[in-house]
């Protein structure tokens, strides 16, 4: 039901304990209690809870049995422990097992509301990604080039249209937009399907061999030609020939080029015996061939020849809403299971980021980010730091800051005292590691906690005691 507060199930067999938990979380959520693991079990047979805070040490069925049980019947569920200090490595296995987090006795109840709060956004994200990677599963994929963006729909309707008649295509579009997989497409969806497709980077070719590779040689035709060879027109005959960076082509090459275009046959480098090829060819280029014409390098009858039909591949910042779908997709491909997807920050940095490598770029930045997280998700740290900078993206806090008092007022209490508790929380820890130089453990002394109670707060507002600790 809308608006419905998230459900809690508390377990402990004493009394005073189920109180004080329905007293902290009682505004918040809908809080059912539990005297036993027994009983406790028999409330999750009857339904769903969000959260399951529960003791470890319990007669019967204790923390450890509730939470294998939890796990077992309502996967999605949190589960929180409730240990005794000195069965803190209990429960540190029992998070291996599934559990969310832990607390231990005696605990604060601002933490206690906080792990709770923190365990059901966690379930949020969960849910969320699922949802992210069902989109992944349902996105439009034509031919390697997917996404559901209006932008890419325009392009994947242009290609289909075009792919049946033997034109001559040109693919324009900025490096990295995914040019050849077009020209694969053209290819798989025209009749030349089961024909060759050859695909040359006419930029990467060095200019005294161009021709040669193109066209083809005869035995002895240059210093090292031992043998005739043929030329990628020839291999690609009944196919399609795909000229990536035809803009980089040397002026002599572009004339011989137009004219096996125009009368379909090709001579061999030191022959002047004709050849006839079948060839469709698609050529792409990140430059303005028009402005390269008008600036005299790029030959104008070639510019015509080639222009049958320009299809422009748009840029991966015209389709934004693609980002994090593709994003899942190639998270999905970097052999991390165990991964979960991407924090909020982390998809708002990749959204925001300029892209100037387009699809590749990011394809290269999920591959990166997948090989260096920590886990369970890839988070703003794990991106490149060209991303993150360009984004402007705050990289350690996750908690709002403060509001000043007039916006405050506007919110609810709980979630006005919430922020304010949190930005002051992380001044504190931030303080506290600046006067001890990042030692925990007198820094834990002068608050007056547990050193690993502090390393939990450190850990929730994002303060890193590297960044506190001198050099020698």
């Amino acid at each position: 039901m809308s608006g419905a507060k998230p459900s809690v199930l508390v377990v402990d067999d004493k009394e005073n304990m189920l109180k004080l938990f329905a007293r902290i979380l009682g505004d918040a959520y809908a809080v059912t209690t539990a005297p036993d693991g027994a009983r406790a079990l028999a409330r999750v047979s009857e339904r769903a809870f969000d959260v399951v805070v529960t003791d470890i040490q319990m007669p019967g069925a204790d923390g450890f049995t509730v939470l294998r049980e939890v796990k077992r019947r309502a996967p999605e569920t949190e589960v929180v422990l409730v240990t005794a200090y000195a069965s803190i490595p209990k429960a540190v296995e029992a998070i291996k097992e599934g559990a969310y987090d832990y607390l231990s006795k005696p605990f604060d109840p601002d933490e206690v509301a906080l792990v709770v709060a923190r365990a059901l956004e966690r379930q949020r994200q969960r849910r969320d990604a699922r949802g992210l990677a069902a989109r992944v599963a349902r996105m439009p994929d034509f031919h390697g080039l997917r996404g559901t963006s209006p932008a890419l729909q325009k392009t994947h309707a242009l290609l289909a249209q075009v792919a049946s008649r033997d034109l001559t295509v040109v693919l324009t579009g900025e490096t990295g937009t995914g040019k050849e997989l077009a020209a694969r497409a053209l290819h798989r969806e025209s009749p030349r399907r089961d024909r060759p497709f050859v695909a040359v980077n006419c930029g990467a070719l060095p200019a005294e061999l161009v021709e040669s590779e193109l066209f083809g040689h005869a035995k002895g035709a240059f210093t090292g030609a031992t043998g005739a060879k043929a030329g990628l027109f020839e291999e690609a005959h009944g196919g399609t020939l795909f000229l990536d960076e035809v803009g980089d082509l040397p002026l002599p090459v572009q004339v011989k080029l137009n004219r096996a275009l125009q009368e379909k046959e090709i001579r061999r480098v030191g022959t002047t015996t004709p050849v006839t090829v079948d060839v469709r060819v698609v050529a792409a280029t990140h430059r303005d061939l028009a402005r390269e014409v008008a600036e005299g390098r790029f030959r104008e009858d070639l510019y015509y020849r080639l222009g049958g039909v320009t299809v422009r591949m748009p840029a991966l910042r015209e389709r934004r809403e693609d980002i994090a779908l593709l994003a899942m997709h190639f998270l999905a491909g970097a052999n991390r299971p165990e991964l979960e997807g991407f924090t909020p920050q982390a998809l708002q940095a990749l959204i925001a980021a300029p892209w100037p490598g387009n699809v590749r770029q990011l394809q290269n930045a999920v591959a990166r980010a997948a090989a260096v997280a920590a886990g369970p998700r890839i988070t703003p740290e794990d991106l490149p730091p060209e991303l993150t900078a360009s984004a402007s993206v705050a990289r350690a806090p996750e908690a709002p800051g403060p509001l000043p008092a007039e916006a405050l007022a506007k919110q609810p209490y709980r979630e006005a005292v919430d922020r304010v508790r949190d930005a002051v929380s992380r001044d504190y820890l931030t303080a506290l590691m600046q006067e001890f130089s990042g030692n925990v453990t007198h820094a834990a002394e002068r608050a007056g906690m547990e050193r690993e109670s502090l390393h939990r707060l450190l850990k929730r507002y994002g303060v890193r005691t590297e960044d506190f600790k001198r050099g020698d």
